[in-house]
């Protein structure tokens, strides 16, 4: 009976073995759309002197190209926005890339030890010209998520000739309003939850907070809210990177490298040159893009932000039910937003010739 029980464990690690080797070494790729026009790739691509992965999907390789600049630093939304992105396939030709040092674009042997936002966004503008010629368009959509709008701002204010428009969800503004409104929306609602623990612990941290140097803890912000309402986005995350083709085990640990290794740094860089202090005036239209209950980058520093920018057309828009990750928590909605928006703009262009 012993031997049959061993004959068994010893079979039951083979198989979770070969199970791990399988995950860990999978081939990539992101699953086919049907149609003669359609595209759905991924691929690593040499820009600005470094391989970045980038992934491509959409019904209709003529229609419009929409390129997101995901958030973090170095948070990759690869493994799961698939999810969350069918309908705006049918419209658009979506355009992710995991940046520099960032999941599939961060490499072992790679010295990250330089890394700036200003190479980023010099990334940024290469990708645009690359998929821009690529698809023989000569504009692009620009939208940016979190972090991604630390970039995307600074990229279409240096050169908005090559973007119909920016699109800022959960538009970073300034560091420190933002903590102070996390902090205090956090601490208000573990004081209605009873929780005098979170309360101390939050209370400890106002003063540094209020310097600059501290953020209120993500995962109390998440706890109570502030990040995500509608969806569960670590969930999104375990089980994109579980189940989902686009990425396999090794890029796990490249994923969780890049966040350790590059984090911080570009935090420090964003904390420290505030991007209102960076980026007054842009020449091409605005939207920043809000969930009401967005205390990651809070709704009330990105809408100081937005009062003080200038632009030709600029509009502040909430929607209602979210948090920090609106175009996922109301993806319908966030869709029938961005063709209308989409189409306007169009339209103004074409009354103008």
């Amino acid at each position: 009976m012993l031997r049959s029980i061993t004959k068994i464990s010893k079979f039951s690690l083979i198989i979770t073995l070969l199970i791990v080797l399988i995950w860990m070494f999978f081939p990539t790729w992101t699953p086919h759309i049907k149609g003669e026009h359609s595209i759905s790739t991924m691929e690593q691509v040499e820009i600005n002197g470094t391989g970045h992965e980038i992934m491509i999907r959409g019904v209709d390789t003529s229609n419009p190209i929409l390129i997101f600049v995901h958030g973090g630093p170095a948070c990759s939304e690869i493994p799961y926005v698939r999810k969350y992105q069918k309908d705006l396939e049918k419209q658009f030709t979506i355009v992710h890339y995991d940046q520099r040092g960032s999941g599939k674009s961060y490499h072992f042997f790679e010295d990250y030890s330089n890394l700036t936002t200003d190479l980023l966004i010099e990334d940024l503008l290469a990708v645009t010209d690359y998929i821009s010629e690529r698809f023989n368009q000569e504009k692009v959509l620009l939208v940016g998520h979190s972090f991604g709008t630390y970039i995307g701002m600074q990229a279409v204010a240096e050169a908005p000739e090559k973007y119909y428009a920016y699109i800022g969800i959960g538009q970073v503004a300034n560091t420190v309003q933002s903590e102070l409104d996390s902090l205090e929306f956090t601490m208000e609602q573990a004081k209605l939850d009873g929780n005098l623990h979170d309360v101390e612990r939050l209370m400890l941290l106002q003063r540094l907070i209020e310097q600059g140097e501290a953020q209120t803890p993500r995962n109390l912000v998440r706890k109570y809210g502030g990040a995500a309402r509608l969806i569960n986005d670590n969930r999104d995350y375990q089980i994109g990177f579980l189940l989902n083709t686009e990425y396999n085990g090794l890029d796990v640990i490249r994923y969780l490298r890049g966040v350790c290794i590059t984090q911080e740094t570009l935090l420090n860089e964003e904390a420290q040159h505030n991007i209102p202090d960076i980026v007054n005036r842009v020449d091409l239209p605005v939207y920043f893009v809000m969930g009401k209950f967005d205390y990651m980058t809070s709704v009330n520093a990105a809408k100081n932000y937005y009062d003080s920018l200038e632009a030709p057309v600029k509009e502040f828009i909430i929607f209602e039910e979210s948090a920090h990750y609106p175009q996922f928590e109301e993806s319908e909605k966030f869709t029938v937003w961005l063709n209308k928006t989409f189409n306007e703009l169009q339209n103004e262009a074409f009354s103008g010739l």
